[in-house]
């Protein structure tokens, strides 16, 4: 399985412009040595590395390299989430997981984007008042000038 996930990943190296010698160097210098890098071994990561890879790869600009440690590091993160989702789904008295316990599960993660708007608009907001308070300073200094 790991010879797979590594020729897979050799395709789309190669598919992205790097031929030959210069695509499996340029591989070698990217994923690197264990030793190096602490690069974690393919049969304790939670899913297939190239699975990781291509699905990263689908949102990455063309050409851009990925290193060994970030495919290892999003590939344990991608886990720890699955394992965290997975525990407050087994909260549930049922034998069964359907939709809506999943739908409520993943809630925070989905809602991410709604918390990081929210404080944009609190930012935002904050300034406003700020803004109208160094207003107020400057007409007191100016009406009651020492």
């Amino acid at each position: 399985m790991a010879k797979e996930a590594e020729m897979a990943e050799e395709i789309m190296d190669q598919e992205e412009g790097q031929e030959g010698q210069q695509g499996q160097e340029a591989n070698e210098t990217v994923i690197g040595t264990p030793e190096e890098e602490g690069v974690v071994d393919e049969a304790k990561l939670p899913f297939p590395r190239a699975t990781v890879v291509n699905m990263m790869r689908k949102y990455l600009t063309q050409g851009k390299q990925i290193k060994g440690q970030v495919k290892d590091e999003m590939n344990i993160w991608l886990g720890k989430i699955v394992e965290r989702i997975s525990t407050k789904l087994n909260g549930y008295p049922y034998s069964y997981v359907d939709g809506a316990m999943l739908r409520e599960a993943v809630e925070p993660y989905e809602n991410l984007q709604d918390i990081e708007k929210e404080k944009e608009r609190i930012i935002k907001q904050l300034e406003s008042i700020k803004a109208a308070c160094d207003v107020l300073i400057l007409e007191v200094d100016r009406k009651f000038v020492k």
